[in-house]
């Protein structure tokens, strides 16, 4: 399984390697598809000196510390041990592939061959080195191993680093606690919480105590972002590829956004409570996932490294996964393509006689690609029984469910 992590890694880091450099004067970042955030984001996040994240200041009117405080203080880390873009990107790459080979491993020990879905994924190989995800990913996934040994202090611990790092394990804290108490364990359901809240609390309060407007650059940045390319509210506002830019102002969206996902996601719960009472609660971390990114105002490309965990824990088919996998790489050679047609129209001298994909060809992509997690989120909901492994000391609840996490013989798809 490592090794497989390893190879899909390496197509990764080729990919992405003729942009290490960060000499992008000739477009290579959409002409040869090398596109990382990684890279300039040395700049941009003020990394190239000592300064520390939050506590020093931004130079000038310059804004930076755009990222949570555990992935900053990784960026950090990666800027210190490392010289020029070119280190920069490959300190970063390592740090990265380390976290990608810790989430095949967990992923492993809980549901064996399975977690070749994660290991062999091309959204892996695509996303990888993009930007600073896979660390998230990886406290989740190890939150999630934690949670399945019954071990609630640990999993409330690394779902708080998780979204120090990134918010979206958040998402997870409410499903494994709705699952302790399903089981009459409200002592558990309270650890899980309380140690996620506690954990987040104190990797986060010191700066917001101490630098309150620098740590708090994440939220505001996030709450005032407009629409991005690859979310369906810009598809809608865009028109369908008729216009390249969107007006709509993101203080209606985000209410809206969030009415959405939360409506959606009452009725998922609804109804697969009425289909399979018993079906182990904290799966529904997995269609609440799938919801976010759907109503999101933002779905950066990365952050379908989200759901391979998931996929692979919980709705393992191989006919979604391979048609999702397809889409992946459709919406990755649309998408950046589509950036270089945009440069070529604006007049970008590196992008002179440049034909990529258009607007629309990216957004039908786009449109597929979710069209496929709406497909994962009807599996998922109207499923009887699960294909989850259970908790430790849980009762199966189908004939097709995977034995619990932990024991000695691990199944395979």
């Amino acid at each position: 399984m490592l090794l497989a992590t390893l190879v899909t890694l390496g197509v990764g880091g080729a990919i992405k390697a003729p942009c290490a450099s960060a000499a992008w004067a000739d477009g290579r970042q959409y002409r040869q598809l090398c596109y990382s955030d990684i890279v300039p984001l040395l700049g941009t996040e003020e990394l190239t000196g000592n300064r520390l994240p939050y506590l020093d200041p931004c130079a000038g009117s310059a804004v930076c510390d755009e990222y949570p405080v555990a992935t900053m203080y990784f960026m950090r880390v990666a800027a210190w041990i490392s010289h020029g873009y070119v280190g920069f990107f490959w300190a970063n790459a390592a740090g990265l592939a380390l976290c990608a080979l810790v989430t095949a491993w967990a992923l492993y020990r809980m549901v064996g061959r399975r977690a070749l879905l994660f290991a062999l994924s091309p959204t892996l190989a695509l996303y990888g080195f993009m930007n600073w995800d896979l660390l998230a990913v990886m406290l989740a996934t190890l939150a999630t191993l934690a949670f399945l040994r019954a071990r609630d202090r640990s999993s409330g611990i690394l779902l708080g680093v998780g979204t120090a790092a990134k918010l979206y394990p958040a998402l997870f804290v409410p499903p494994f606690a709705l699952d302790r108490l399903k089981g009459g364990r409200v002592r558990s359901a309270t650890v899980v919480a309380a140690w996620a809240a506690g954990t987040w609390l104190v990797l986060n309060g010191p700066f917001a105590v101490l630098r309150f407007g620098s740590w708090s650059e994440f939220f505001r940045f996030n709450a005032t972002r407009g629409v991005d390319w690859d979310s369906l509210w810009f598809v809608a506002c865009s028109h369908f590829g008729a216009t390249a830019s969107c007006t709509w102002p993101p203080q209606r969206i985000d209410p809206l956004a969030l009415a959405i996902f939360a409506g959606l996601a009452t009725i998922v719960w609804r109804v697969r409570e009425a289909r399979d009472p018993s079906f182990p609660r904290w799966t529904f971390g997995f269609p609440m996932l799938v919801l976010f990114l759907l109503a999101n105002k933002v779905y950066s490309p990365q952050y379908s490294l989200w759901l391979l965990p998931w996929i692979a824990l919980v709705e393992p088919g191989v006919g979604l996964f391979a048609a999702f996998s397809a889409a992946e790489v459709a919406v990755f050679l649309t998408r950046f393509t589509w950036f270089g047609t945009l440069m070529a129209e604006v007049g970008v001298a590196a992008y002179h006689g440049y034909h990529g994909a258009t607007l629309r060809e990216f957004q039908i992509a786009l449109l597929v690609r979710d069209a496929v997690l709406v497909a994962y989120l009807v599996t998922w909901t109207l499923r009887r029984g699960s294909l989850a492994p259970s908790p430790a000391g849980a009762p199966a609840a189908g004939a097709s469910e995977v034995e619990p996490a932990g024991t000695a013989a691990l199944p395979g798809p």
